[in-house]
């Protein structure tokens, strides 16, 4: 079973910038699929960016140019720096890691973002 740890979650006026972390308690060199979905209270789970295992990250329309997600293999972690944050950005965020050969998908605890002025 893999554990996903996210951190970084908080409180920030608009305008302005957090970066989440996660960390996984195994290599994510192989996972098929890891990245960040986020979800407002009432509302469906939704994908904020992702790596496949190979190619470009995908990216939501709405975070697009403002923010980037970035992995470091050697600590098994993703990360999401997000810029020029909007009150619409106000959601929990969530880890998410999907393994290969049917071992099954994680997520993390979430952790709160907060746009307000």
């Amino acid at each position: 079973q893999v554990q996903l740890v996210e951190s970084g979650g908080g409180s920030v006026q608009p305008g302005g910038s957090l970066r989440l972390s996660c960390a996984a308690s195994e290599s994510i060199f192989s996972f098929n699929t890891m990245g960040w979905y986020r979800q407002v209270s009432g509302k469906q789970r939704e994908l904020v960016a992702q790596f496949m295992r190979f190619g470009s990250p995908n990216y939501a329309d709405s975070v697009k140019g403002r923010f980037t997600i970035s992995r470091d293999y050697a600590k098994n972690m993703v990360f999401l720096q997000m810029n020029g944050l909007k009150p619409e950005d106000t959601a929990v965020y969530y880890c998410y890691a999907g393994l290969p050969a049917d071992r099954g998908s994680y997520w993390g605890q979430g952790t709160q973002v907060t746009v307000s002025s």
